[in-house]
């Protein structure tokens, strides 16, 4: 049960009610540098639950990161929240795909003046 790495349910999966907070809860995530939130910012790859346990897949937008360390612990400590202890929550600093702009959403590529083809 799996949300995809764009931010909108994978056709023919199945969105658990954990994972639909998780990501509610990760858009309140903001990166400190940017301003703007994990999610909209495409940080955000994966969000997936089983036995328990709801597993996030995230990268940053480079790996010298100044949040590489804060960055990770806020969305964990967010979705924990949210989710009440309900869940084991993990998350999980990925590279690859290596971000780039095109993980922006339209509003986030706005607000940061780029420019979608």
């Amino acid at each position: 049960m799996t949300a995809g790495r764009d931010g909108a349910g994978v056709p023919g999966a199945v969105t658990t009610a954990p994972v639909e907070r998780a990501r509610e809860a990760l858009s309140s995530v903001y990166d400190p540098e940017l301003c703007l939130d994990v999610v909209s910012l495409g940080l955000v790859y994966s969000i997936s639950e089983e036995d328990g346990v709801l597993a996030i897949e995230m990268t940053l937008t480079t790996p010298g990161c100044p949040a590489a360390e804060s960055l990770p612990v806020m969305a964990r400590a967010a979705v924990e929240a949210a989710l009440g202890g309900s869940s084991e929550v993990r998350v999980t600093v990925v590279w690859d795909p290596p971000w780039d702009p095109s993980m922006l959403n339209m509003e986030a590529a706005a607000a940061l003046g780029f420019r979608r083809a």
